[in-house]
């Protein structure tokens, strides 16, 4: 989740044009791409395994406080610290609670591993004064929704409130989800056109690699990403595959087209969240939108709308790779080398177009909607997700040597996807292993699992 709006509300928007040229300011040079990943993970008490309240002792507000001797700077709403800034790097809470990282832009992923890697050993160093642990799932093992504590954060009141309305999991989505994404960037329309047909197409094959999530309140959920399916019943209006994407005429005026008939969630002014649930943009932009009648949208509105769509791959000013479950420290380094070696070498990227460039709508969907069960074992043309894996990894990992980018010991960034090259060779999801394992070594528990996925 972004962090706090700016008080600044930034620059009137007096038409369209000026929304669809926002997106397209993202276009930048290839030597001038970077890396910014983003991970999720379940802060829970050591002693009861129950997930951490904002007050209290372990609690989320003393995480955030005793992360500040770093030199994490506090963001407060309300008088309550509820994200961080440092160097380009954000700390930001999810609505249960979800203590996220979003990176800063890197140029490498040795660069980045080692900034999820600092970033964890100051949550361990705290987490460790307090009494919490950080767990690294795709959704919460063990807890119902009910269990959960809400984060005092104005967003998340009113969306807790609209999403019933749309779908029976998007309060599981908020307060029970975990995830890792990248954010990559693009050099031209032609150039975001085909990165966001190829890693739309291919979000599947993430969701699968990553699968994580087969546990809910303590038992097998009959899922290996019971995230990813959560998603295909939060919201109609914004989320799911996009499927204009792949139509002819795609553009960055498509795509705002596209982000203006999205019902809003809110806008912020003087420090408050004003509900606009349910409201258009487009009559914001008309000057007609009832919670503020005359008044128009800054692009910091548009900003933040643009926050609140969540399909499979979704445009800022860049691309978020949004398919795959959270995880342990191998796999978060794994998904960025696997997105930025497909999408960062013009050879590699090409290769996956002509691998999927003949997808039907109707393939697309099917992918969609049995990966979530069924994960790399999923039927495809004849084959199975497993085998299309085998054949986008060896394209992500001749992306990464193409690109050439070395560590201090002559590496280059193509060793971060061994996990991945493990998980396809043996045919099974993370979440089959944790399956065995409570079948097993566990005794039925799920109790486990908070020792042997912490962080």
């Amino acid at each position: 989740m972004s962090a706090p709006p700016a008080n600044d509300p930034g620059i009137p928007v007096e038409n369209k044009q000026q929304l669809v040229d926002f997106i397209a300011s993202g276009c930048k040079p290839p030597e001038a791409w970077r890396i910014g990943t983003e991970h999720e993970k379940f802060a829970f008490d050591l002693k009861t395994l129950r997930p951490l309240p904002y007050d209290g002792t372990p609690g989320i507000r003393a995480l955030l406080e005793g992360m500040t001797r770093f030199g994490w700077t506090p963001h407060l709403e309300d008088g309550k610290p509820i994200a961080l800034t440092m160097d380009g790097q954000s700390v930001t809470l999810e609505p249960g609670g979800q203590f996220e990282l979003s990176g800063a832009p890197l140029e490498t992923i040795h660069e980045t591993c080692i900034e999820v890697n600092d970033h964890l050993k100051q949550v361990k160093e705290v987490g460790a004064e307090i009494g919490s642990g950080m767990l690294g799932l795709g959704f919460n093992p063990k807890w119902r929704r009910a269990d959960v504590p809400m984060m005092p954060k104005g967003r998340y009141g009113i969306m807790s409130a609209y999403m019933p309305k749309m779908g029976s999991l998007g309060l599981d989505m908020m307060l029970r989800t975990c995830t890792v994404q990248v954010n990559l960037d693009f050099a031209s329309e032609a150039d975001m056109v085909k990165k966001f047909r190829v890693s739309l197409a291919l979000q599947p094959i993430a969701t699968a690699l990553f699968a994580n999530s087969p546990f809910t309140e303590g038992k097998p959920n009959g899922f290996m990403s019971y995230r990813s399916h959560v998603w295909t019943d939060t919201d109609p209006d914004r989320c799911g595959i996009l499927p204009f994407v792949f139509e002819d005429g795609m553009s960055f005026e498509r795509y705002a087209d596209h982000v203006l008939d999205v019902p809003m969630y809110f806008i912020y002014r003087d420090g408050t969240y004003l509900d606009t649930s349910g409201q258009s943009f487009r009559d914001f932009l008309d000057g007609k939108l009832p919670a503020l009648p005359g008044e128009k949208p800054t692009l910091r509105d548009w900003e933040d709308h643009m926050t609140t769509l969540f399909p499979e791959v979704r445009m800022k000013r860049f691309l978020e790779m949004r398919g795959a479950d959270g995880g342990p420290w191998g796999r978060l380094c794994a998904l960025p080398a696997f997105w930025v070696g497909l999408l960062y070498s013009q050879s590699a990227l090409d290769a996956a177009w002509d691998l999927v460039k003949d997808f039907t709508l109707e393939e697309h969907q099917q992918l969609r909607d049995d990966v979530p069960k069924l994960a790399l074992k999923t039927p495809f043309r004849g084959g199975t997700v497993g085998d299309l894996a085998g054949q986008v990894l060896a394209l992500a990992r001749a992306g990464l040597r193409d690109r050439a980018r070395l560590d201090g010991a002559g590496s280059d960034e193509s060793g971060f996807l061994d996990p991945l090259f493990d998980i396809q060779r043996a045919g099974q999801a993370p979440a089959e292993a944790l399956l065995q394992r409570y079948a097993e070594a566990w005794d039925g528990s799920v109790d486990p699992v908070f020792t042997e996925q912490a962080y």
